[in-house]
């Protein structure tokens, strides 16, 4: 089926589940299986929005996943509307590139996993929230959510290896914002967690501060890719890096 054809099967899909909203809606709809209708149609706006997303129409996908998020959160179906919310996050995250309306979608889906007790999905959604948010330099945002997750996994004996990366992730932000917090915020999540301080992360930003105190370039560079020879460096690690180098005297900001 061509992009149009989808999208003319998604307008028909879209009118069909209008309708069904309206007919619970009056009385005889409301005496007569209402809810039953409401979720029919939440499931066509739903297959409606696949259609819109295949013929990339973005804007229609939307709305459509936000007319069943509207009824499934007045059915008090949270879980479900926090996975639209991901998926209109995933539109905008990859496909329309607005990422402050991401982390907005992903914030919401996260609170409504809170409320639903699925704390490894709402942790899921926030990392997204921090990693976009360091991105956009709110860097008090991040920090405020990769504490949160790493305190809410270093309890957990499958989760707790992660914990130190998102410590670690932490202490990058706040290194951005001033050296002096992030060594007492090191030293702070070495006390909440020990096994952050036999880390190879906490031994690279020991360097770091000591090569950013005595202004030294060279020596970041050689502790970062110290580091990168063994655990490589992704973008987002890369890109806090260079910032926090950038904040060295003269330095050319790069990291060759």
């Amino acid at each position: 089926m061509d992009n149009s054809g989808k999208e003319k099967e998604a307008m028909q899909l879209m009118a069909e589940a209008d309708k069904k909203v309206k007919a619970s809606g009056s009385f005889l709809g409301g005496m007569f299986g209402g809810n039953h209708k409401v979720e029919d149609a939440c499931e066509m706006y739903a297959r409606a929005a696949n259609m819109f997303k295949m013929a990339k129409n973005w804007s229609e996908a939307i709305n459509c996943l936000n007319q069943a998020i509207d009824i499934y959160t007045d059915m008090g179906r949270f879980t479900i509307a926090a996975k639209h919310h991901i998926t209109i996050a995933e539109v905008y995250e990859s496909e329309l590139v607005d990422i402050e309306k991401a982390i907005a979608h992903y914030e919401q889906a996260a609170d409504y996993y809170k409320g639903e007790e699925s704390n490894s999905s709402a942790n899921k959604c926030l990392l997204k929230v921090g990693h976009y948010s360091a991105q956009l330099e709110q860097y008090p945002k991040a920090i405020e959510i990769y504490e949160q997750v790493a305190m809410s996994t270093m309890d957990n004996p499958l989760l707790k290896y992660n914990a130190k990366e998102y410590f670690f992730k932490a202490s990058l932000c706040h290194f951005i914002v001033d050296e002096l917090n992030a060594k007492l915020a090191i030293e702070k999540y070495e006390e909440m967690f020990p096994a952050f301080s036999d880390s190879r992360e906490l031994k690279l930003l020991k360097k770091l501060l000591e090569a950013h105190e005595e202004q030294n370039s060279e020596a970041f560079t050689e502790a970062v890719k110290d580091f990168d020879s063994v655990s490589r460096l992704d973008q987002w690690l890369t890109t806090m890096l260079l910032r926090i180098k950038k904040t060295i005297q003269g330095d050319a900001g790069d990291l060759k």
